[in-house]
């Protein structure tokens, strides 16, 4: 499903019958109640075919797969034409990365007025932004429990590791009720109500 050398997750397409997006294609991110071993999140993402289609991620796929943590993940590498397992180069990069108090994820959490680690897994809703490109992120703080939305680059999403030294952040604590989250949120991402907020872990 999750593919760690293109950053990509491949979903069934109606029209092409199979689809390769990445993470910021991602429109909302359900966890489904009842399984928990692993859980299971429905995603609704944006397709290439310019449709919406539903998908489901476990949570392995979701948080961990872009780490290159599944042992026996193989990749070609073309220096030495010989087949080399993932855990051996991305894993062990990103444990020494966690160790050095580097996280793969981050985001603003305005409640807390603080800079706060994240998976995936509690991003809620992500919505692209023009003209930049960057991506508005509703994201459930996993301290607070409550809702930030961040506008990030498309970058800070998909490639793990890979975050904005600053970030735009909504000064508006909203209700932890997804309906009525995504109303607000569509209001605020098309206002110029995001602050600049330096995005340096403590």
């Amino acid at each position: 499903m999750y593919d760690a050398l293109t950053t990509r997750y491949t979903f069934a397409c109606p029209a092409r019958r199979e689809t390769s997006v990445s993470l910021s294609a991602f429109r909302e991110i359900d966890r489904l109640p009842g399984a928990v071993h692993p859980a299971v999140f429905c995603v609704r993402f944006a397709c290439g075919c310019g449709e919406d289609h539903v998908g489901l991620v476990s949570h392995d796929e979701l948080d961990w797969a872009p780490l290159a943590l599944d042992e026996g993940a193989a990749f070609l590498n073309l220096m030495t034409a010989r087949l080399q397992l993932l855990d051996s180069e991305f894993a062990d990069l990103s444990i020494r990365r966690i160790q050095a108090g580097e996280w793969p994820w981050t985001f603003f959490c305005y409640p807390e007025e603080r800079p706060r680690p994240v998976f995936p897994s509690f991003f809620r809703l992500l919505a692209p932004s023009t003209p930049d490109a960057s991506i508005g992120l509703t994201v459930l703080c996993p301290a607070c429990l409550r809702i930030s939305i961040n506008l990030v680059s498309r970058e800070h999403v998909d490639v793990p590791f890979h975050n904005d030294a600053e970030i735009g952040v909504v000064e508006h604590v909203f209700a932890s009720d997804t309906a009525q989250t995504l109303d607000q949120f569509r209001a605020r991402l098309h206002s110029s109500g995001f602050d600049a907020r330096r995005l340096l872990l403590e």
